[in-house]
């Protein structure tokens, strides 16, 4: 067990993940750092919810897709941790590495920590979504980010109550990455071996990536436009 004994709290947002959810949530059950497991079904239509009962500690179901933000946030609601994991459904067990995302936050150097995954194993898109990302984080922040993608997160509650925007789809990370470091809190990139579902360039791929750059796109444009509009607030007071 962790020697400071931080409550944490892993929350996995899942859709339709059958194949995965359970070798996931077994290697996450045996880490000795995590306390609470929540798996939030967001609008499944396959066994994903009721394969997760076996394992974790809460499940809540969705009954229709609200999107992945919306599905963390409801794992957000009932979390007792001090601590709370972010974790895809679809690590499988690549999962048991999830404490990795812990040090940084208990050591209190910073408030978010970020896995740095390992090259894909296939070929999949061009990298225009996470250029995207990248940049847009860049130039709203000044950080340069790693992985600007990544859904392996580790975060302090502080971090957790800072994110105002949850309903943005794929441009979750995006968002929160932005509002975290607005809010002048510090985040660390960790490398991980996580491995998850990866998709190839078939139409599928394809399809997946579009709604990732679409979704990305506009949660840049609003934090665009409120950057804007706090530069015109503060002018009007100096």
């Amino acid at each position: 067990m962790m020697s400071n004994r931080e409550r944490v709290s892993c929350i996995i947002p899942a859709f339709n993940e059958e194949n995965y959810i359970s070798s996931t949530l077994t290697a996450l059950r045996h880490l000795p750092e995590i306390d609470q497991l929540i798996v939030v079904d967001d609008g499944s239509s396959d066994r994903t919810a009721e394969l997760a009962r076996k394992w974790a500690d809460d499940v809540i179901v969705h009954e229709k897709n609200r999107g992945k933000g919306a599905a963390l946030l409801s794992g957000l609601r009932i979390a007792n941790g001090s601590l709370i994991l972010f974790i895809d459904g679809d690590l499988g067990l690549s999962a048991k590495n999830a404490g990795m995302l812990l040090p940084p936050l208990l050591e209190k150097d910073v408030e978010m920590s970020v896995a740095v995954l390992p090259s894909p194993r296939i070929k999949g898109g061009v990298g225009l979504v996470k250029k995207l990302a990248a940049g847009g984080i860049h130039r709203l922040t000044g950080y340069k980010p790693r992985a600007p993608l990544s859904g392996q997160r580790g975060l302090t509650w502080k971090a957790a109550e800072s994110i105002t925007s949850w309903d943005c789809g794929f441009g979750i990370e995006v968002g929160m990455t932005i509002d975290v470091l607005r809010a002048g809190y510090r985040i660390r990139e960790v490398e991980i071996p996580f491995w998850h579902r990866e998709t190839g360039r078939d139409i599928r791929g394809f399809l997946h990536r579009g709604k990732q750059f679409w979704s990305v796109g506009q949660i840049l444009q609003g934090k665009w436009k409120w950057k804007r509009y706090d530069r015109r607030v503060l002018n009007q007071h100096e």
